[in-house]
């Protein structure tokens, strides 16, 4: 089998996945809950990563996401904010991205990932807006994004089974009537 010769995987054994500027990246189809399919197969599209975002931009998109049943990609949202934004809100980014990854985790099954995730994004959410002063940043309900990841990890730690995230997504901005 000669370097260019598709291996087991399905791509060619030489390549690897990098991006234009000779960073690895794993170009692997993803399902809607992040988890790598076979080279080839057809997955869901990849959340581009480096976007610099406003912040109501980026609630906005974290939002749609999570209501589609795709908080991986939530994930990638939020980590954006928390990569591209002003030091002093990394935590809630962070804590956003953690509870999103939480949820993912949740809806694979993965109970104690799920539930030590969504308790440490609602602890880092909490604690930036207690730091911070300010429990509605962006219109998102803080408070309320806390206490539903508390309340998610104890039913999933209590019944140990895989959630819907579609179902299961947080409302950011709080309930609507």
């Amino acid at each position: 089998m000669g370097s260019t010769s598709a291996g087991d995987s399905g791509r060619p054994v030489a390549a690897r996945d990098r991006d234009g500027e000779g960073r690895a990246r794993n170009a692997r189809p993803r399902d809607g809950l992040g988890r790598p399919l076979p080279y080839g197969a057809d997955g869901v599209e990849r959340q581009p990563e480096g976007v610099v975002r406003t912040p109501d931009r980026t609630v906005a998109e974290a939002q749609r996401l999570l209501d589609a049943g795709k908080p991986f990609h939530a994930h990638e949202v939020f980590e954006d904010a928390w990569k591209s934004g002003p030091e002093e809100e990394r935590t809630l980014w962070r804590g956003l991205a953690q509870i999103a990854v939480g949820l993912t985790h949740a809806a694979r099954g993965n109970v104690t990932g799920g539930v030590r995730l969504l308790r440490r994004g609602a602890g880092a959410v909490e604690e930036w807006a207690a730091g911070a002063g300010r429990q509605r940043p962006y219109g998102m309900d803080l408070a309320g994004v806390a206490g539903w990841a508390r309340e998610l990890a104890g039913e999933v730690e209590a019944g140990g089974e895989a959630v819907d995230a579609a179902t299961r997504a947080p409302r950011l901005r709080g309930r609507t009537p």
